[in-house]
């Protein structure tokens, strides 16, 4: 069975697919944190971003694994790396890419392939898996998601202001909506999900209800 969760930035969807991967003995697929990987090899190459072409070249070299909580790449441990402020302001250039993100769905479908699966991003529910037996929306108010990626930044050292994140949030925002490719939507078929005031354990205990109510 796969289950879908996509959503805009702050929404909570790493955190809640993750807690209803463990809680439903699936396996997680965080999507987004494949972008992050592609845009790290970028970085460390010194890719000219203006050049597609080049960072689709990266891409094809790569080797990513997600290994439970994990993101390897060729072998090497990024799972940290990837999360840096930086390398989340650089993730547009993989994310806007059509041909890294034909080849990161084609990915995205191999990993799912013949497993029940909780994958989390965008575009799941859209484009990667069209097909997919349960799709959930989970989404929360701007000023909301703000709070909580700007805590988690304070958390890892990072020094950014409540409205400099709000105002990155809302560029971001732009561009997820506005992508040709892969953009975020909403699909008719998704049941959304509110998680202003829900504790993390009760959107999971949310997520857990609509996915049990869609098992064969």
């Amino acid at each position: 069975m796969i289950v879908t969760i996509d959503g805009p930035a702050g929404a909570g969807k790493s955190s809640a697919a993750r807690g209803l991967a463990r809680r439903l003995g699936y396996r997680f697929l965080d999507t987004g944190s494949l972008y992050r990987a592609v845009t790290l090899a970028g970085v460390r190459q010194q890719v000219d971003w203006d050049d597609a072409e080049a960072l689709a070249r990266i891409t094809k070299r790569l080797t990513l694994v997600l290994s439970d909580d994990r993101v390897l790449m060729d072998g090497e441990d990024v799972t940290q790396e990837i999360r840096s402020f930086e390398i989340t302001t650089l993730t547009r250039h993989a994310a806007d890419n059509q041909e890294v993100r034909r080849q990161l769905i084609d990915l995205q479908r191999q990993l799912a392939d013949g497993v029940d699966v909780v994958t989390e991003g965008r575009d799941q529910a859209t484009v990667a898996f069209p097909e997919a037996e349960c799709k959930i929306f989970l989404t929360a108010g701007e000023e909301v998601r703000a709070r909580r990626r700007h805590a988690d930044l304070r958390a890892r050292g990072e020094p950014m202001t409540l409205e400099e994140v709000l105002q990155k949030q809302r560029q971001r925002d732009l561009r997820d909506q506005d992508r040709e490719f892969g953009g975020l939507t909403k699909s008719d078929a998704s049941i959304e999900v509110w998680t202003d005031n829900l504790t993390p354990k009760q959107v999971v205990d949310r997520l857990e209800q609509i996915v049990r109510s869609h098992q064969p």
